[in-house]
């Protein structure tokens, strides 16, 4: 038996989908994959990508695996979010040099992006700080689109729906037509989100009152920043870099 979510989008260009399974279900039939974390890997992304830099996806359950992989590929690990150096806080990439590979490890965005890889399907990585340029990207593949929402996970791993990740891929939604239910209703809430003030919303989730607690306010605000950037990272040769086109 397929699985439902499948069967219930199925004829709708614009598909939304949450988390591993996400990608699984969409990968099967939709001709670009956009995964969005907002909190943080793909601004993260968007930043090094801005900047001309490249980002390695890596998945978070195996950090010898990551090193390894890392170090095969020549590309500079992230450190710890609350180094000196570049990680996966967004601020921390600001400064971030024209051609550095960053390896950059995380249990939601990356994770999924290397599912997404293995899949072999085309994907973009977007965010609010991206979302019109990645929705007109996406709008030139021949075929349906997938916007995977990360979440968050609980202690337990399993998937915790996260607000700002339905806001951020209702954004890139919001530009496009043909949406199923679940892209409709994601592009609702971005809209109310950016009538309080995406700002405000974002402060208000839980991964944002998280960032916040920590001293991170300036990773939201960026994060919070829609349209700021025209970067498109693409995934090419295992690596989120420069733009694509469908």
């Amino acid at each position: 038996m397929e699985p439902r979510s499948e069967h219930r989008q199925r004829g709708y260009r614009v598909r939304l989908e949450w988390g591993p399974h996400g990608v699984e279900v969409l990968a099967a039939d939709c001709a670009v994959l956009v995964v969005v974390d907002v909190l943080s890997f793909c601004t993260s992304v968007d930043i090094a990508v801005g900047r001309g830099a490249a980002v390695l996806p890596q998945r978070d359950h195996d950090p010898a695996a990551a090193e390894a992989e890392a170090e095969r590929a020549g590309a500079v690990p992230a450190g710890r979010r609350d180094g000196p150096g570049p990680s996966l806080r967004p601020s921390s990439l600001l400064g971030l040099a024209a051609g550095t590979t960053l390896a950059l490890r995380s249990p939601n965005g990356a994770t999924l992006c290397a599912a997404a890889a293995a899949a072999g399907v085309p994907l973009l990585a977007g965010c609010l700080r991206n979302a019109g340029a990645v929705a007109a990207a996406a709008d030139r593949f021949d075929g349906p689109v997938g916007l995977v929402a990360a979440g968050e996970r609980w202690p337990d791993g399993t998937l915790r729906v996260a607000v700002e990740d339905a806001v951020g891929a209702g954004a890139i939604a919001a530009r496009l037509r043909d949406r199923s239910t679940e892209a409709d209703l994601a592009a609702a809430q971005f809209a109310a989100a950016r009538a309080r003030g995406l700002l405000d919303v974002l402060a208000a989730t839980s991964s944002g009152r998280e960032l916040l607690a920590d001293g991170y306010g300036a990773d939201v605000a960026l994060a919070a920043a829609l349209d700021a950037s025209r970067a498109v990272p693409a995934l090419t040769g295992g690596l989120l870099a420069g733009s694509v086109r469908g």
